[in-house]
């Protein structure tokens, strides 16, 4: 590795209070569905989740924090979250 690489930090499972940031566009029940389809992977601290708008108004943040078990876990939610046609990125 040369000085300029920069390698990804390492996580380790379990996090129990892993960040998750989904950017999407803004629409009615798409928090709800995000929310959903994280929780079906994932425990979810209901206290940490934040949602804020775009200046304007076509994208929606959204962030929240679970516990994070493995590298498939997130993998999953990340790809699941994706395949919904309104989520442009999962940070």
């Amino acid at each position: 590795m040369t000085d300029t690489e920069v390698k990804a930090p390492k996580i380790e499972f379990p996090a129990n209070d892993y960040p998750v940031k989904v950017i999407s566009d803004t629409g009615v029940g798409n928090k709800d569905k995000i929310i959903d389809i994280v929780r079906k992977h994932a425990k979810i601290n209901d206290e940490r989740v934040d949602e804020r708008q775009s200046s304007n108004g076509k994208y929606t943040t959204i962030q929240l924090h679970i516990v994070a078990t493995d590298q498939d876990q997130l993998y999953n939610i990340n790809s699941e979250l994706r395949a919904t046609g309104f989520v442009h990125m999962v940070l």
